[in-house]
This record gives structure tokens, sequence and C-alpha cells, in this order.
């Protein structure tokens, strides 16, 4: 049996609201945006379920998230899966990870919070920014860290992924699942990694489709 995910605790009361505001927002806006499906990942059972019309219509239990854990605020090679509502971007059927869907990460308000904590300059921010206002994949060899995404284990070692966490830092799924799981997934699909079962999120309609960046 997999070993329970390792909480990296939210010290900043602010980074808390922040989210949280934002997953409402989200919610606020599906009710404009209909019934689409979305992910919710629960990064301290290892989850995943695809959620439509209130509704959870395919669950995954025992997936794998990163090595060490899951965090509010990830830095490049720390190996967390980041907390946050995210879109899918891109999606690479060529992955070595058998099936990557790639997410907008890092997200606007991780931009904000890793500059306000001097984490990145003013120009990585914007770049991200602009990226994000455009529709286009955020950089993604910031000090954030990138190519954050839920993919198969494809050449990885099927015994590792059935016993721990081991990614560096995206949700992964057996090949079987991911291959479930793409029935349900889009551009601009919306995905919830969060460890409040409580708080609501719907979809909303992105801008533009990302484009294209292989992992």
């Amino acid at each position: 049996m997999r070993h329970p995910a390792h909480e990296t605790r939210i010290t900043h009361r602010s980074s808390g609201w922040s989210l949280l505001f934002i997953i409402l927002f989200w919610f606020t806006q599906a009710a404009c945006a209909g019934e689409a499906p979305w992910i919710r990942v629960d990064p301290a059972g290892n989850t995943l379920q695809v959620i439509q019309n209130d509704k959870p219509v395919l669950s995954f239990d025992n997936i794998s998230i990163g090595r060490n854990g899951y965090a509010r605020n990830r830095v490049q090679g720390d190996g967390k899966t980041p907390l946050g509502v995210f879109r899918v971007a891109w999606k690479n059927p060529n992955s070595r990870f058998h099936l990557f869907f790639g997410l907008d990460y890092p997200s606007q308000d991780h931009a904000e919070q890793a500059f306000r904590d001097k984490r990145i300059d003013f120009d990585t921010y914007y770049e991200i920014r602009r990226a994000l206002y455009f529709g286009e994949v955020p950089p993604q060899t910031t000090a954030l860290g990138g190519y954050i995404g839920i993919h198969g284990v494809g050449a990885g070692n099927p015994r590792v992924h059935e016993a721990a966490n081991w990614t560096e830092g995206c949700v992964a799924l057996t090949d079987d699942q991911i291959d479930q799981l793409a029935r349900w997934v889009d551009i601009g699909t919306l995905v919830v990694i969060a460890d409040d079962a409580t708080i609501p999120a719907l979809a909303y309609v992105p801008q533009q489709a990302p484009k294209t960046v292989a992992r």
C-alpha cells in the first residue's frame, strides 16, 4: 500500500485565502459555462476524479504525485506537486509517459505570490502573466519549475507506481487509467489540485488554445 502523501503545510494565511478566492471565482464562472467536466485531484488521498453535473463520472485511487508530496508554493526541482487551479494547456500523445496532459503552471496566482516573495523577478513575473493573458503556455524553465501535468507510467516502473509517490511534481496514473481519462480531457479542461474536498470548483471558458509543448 502506498504511504500517505506528505503534506507541506501552507504557512502564509494570505496564500490560502488567495487560492480560495480563485477557486470560488471559477465556481461562479461555471454557472455560465455549462456542464463541462472538470478534474479534481486530491493529493492527500491520492485520488483523481472527473466531475460533471456535481457528480463523479470517473474515479481513480492510488494515483501518484510528487516524490516529496505537495505544496502551495513549489520551486524548480523540489519534487512537489503544486496546489492550485489550472487548465490543460497541451497534450502529448507521444510522451515517454505514454500520454501527457500539460497544465498551465505556473498560474497567475503562483506568479503573483512568487513575485511578492521575491522568488522571481519582475521580468519573469511579466512573462508568465503575458503568456497566460494571450492563452499561451507560460514559461516552463523559471525558478518555479514547469512541465507539470497528468500522465501515465509509460517507460516508468509500474511496481514503483503502485508502491510510492514517484514523480517530479506531476500527477501520474497507470497507462490504462490515463487512456480512460483522455475521453474527458480537452484543451482548457479545468484541473483543481486541492487537499480540501469541501472547496467547490468548475471549469471556465479558456481564451484560446495554448501552443503545444512536448513532454
